[in-house]
């Protein structure tokens, strides 16, 4: 496959190329910014063919077979709009859109072109989170009760920028991590939240966005789960505890970008050590986009699972500001 960045990105620099391009014969042959100058240099410096900076230019390409959204949450509706009237397949970053109703209209789009439309969301393929799956698929910790989700970091001053001060280009600690917790656990359990309380705060580094929200949400099978997500804690760690009538599964370092971490069935007393394959995340991700442009299978997300996502995010925001319980709306999807 041909890929093209829309976004001269770090995510694409630090994850994203080297995973683009370890399929043989795979390509990445244009990278696209705003910034001239940077679009040249990103280019070099990844060895990229072409930069652009008009995105119609970019799309018109015949030899472009993909792209990779990583810009601006801001930005994402628009781009990928512009890359399925192209025909081009979409692999885009979380939040796909500032809105449930512009996400589902990707959905939709990408649907009628015949063009597959797949959201970044790469913890779901981790092994540590697919064990985690197939122990409660098995019954091991019998009829799951409660989830806690803690997903609590500090974001590294490069990366702060525009997440920590921007609203109207989608900043905010929900949509750029609380939107992945949202569809692990829609990942661990098969179903997604019917509704949910939240409390938001700005304690340190939000500048008129979110540094820190806290929430609980219901499932439709009774189950409740409690969410932690966080800009501004250097030394929380990260993790996942689902408790179970006959048993817990208490996983540790799991919800980052590196392939590691612990998961630790406990059950009767005992504590057995899960063991679990390590893989580049973002690389097996990409393999099941290529298998679902070449008509084998789904992509590991799918636009619909990136539309939920984001339907939880939106509630979760609803509830902090208003202090009410809030419904999911996941937009007739």
């Amino acid at each position: 496959m041909r890929w093209g960045l829309i976004g001269a990105s770090q995510i694409a620099a630090f994850s994203m190329i080297a995973a683009l391009r370890s399929f043989a014969g795979d390509r990445v042959i244009s990278v696209l910014s705003s910034d001239p100058a940077r679009a040249r240099d990103y280019a070099a410096l990844h060895d990229i063919a072409h930069a652009f900076t008009d995105l119609d230019q970019m799309l018109a390409d015949p030899a472009l077979d993909a792209v990779y959204i990583s810009t601006t949450n801001d930005r994402h509706f628009a781009q990928a709009m512009a890359a399925i009237r192209a025909g081009k397949h979409v692999l885009c970053e979380k939040p796909l859109a500032m809105s449930v109703a512009d996400a589902v209209t990707m959905v939709r789009a990408a649907q009628e072109a015949g063009l597959v439309l797949a959201t970044n969301h790469h913890l779901r393929n981790a092994g540590s989170h697919q064990a985690m799956r197939d122990l409660i698929r098995a019954g091991r910790i019998g009829e799951v009760q409660s989830i806690r989700v803690f997903h609590a970091v500090y974001l590294r001053p490069e990366l702060q920028g525009w997440r920590i001060d921007n609203p109207a280009a989608g900043g905010g600690v929900v949509a750029d991590i609380a939107t992945h917790d949202a569809d692990v656990v829609r990942f661990l359990l098969g179903e997604s939240p019917v509704d949910l309380v939240a409390m938001t705060s700005a304690r340190a580094l939000g500048k008129g966005v979110e540094d820190n929200a806290m929430s609980i949400w219901q499932m439709p099978s009774g189950v409740q789960v409690f969410c932690h997500v966080s800009f501004t804690h250097p030394h929380a760690g990260t993790g996942l505890e689902i408790h179970g009538t006959e048993g817990s599964i208490i996983a540790r370092n799991v919800m980052t970008q590196r392939p590691g971490g612990t998961v630790d069935l406990h059950r009767g007393g005992q504590v057995e050590e899960v063991s679990f394959g390590e893989r580049n995340l973002y690389a097996h991700g990409i393999g099941m986009f290529r298998d679902a442009v070449a008509g084998q299978g789904r992509p590991a997300a799918d636009g619909a699972d990136g539309v939920r996502s984001l339907a939880v995010a939106q509630a979760m925001l609803e509830a902090g500001r208003t202090g009410q319980r809030v419904t999911v709306d996941y937009g007739g999807i």
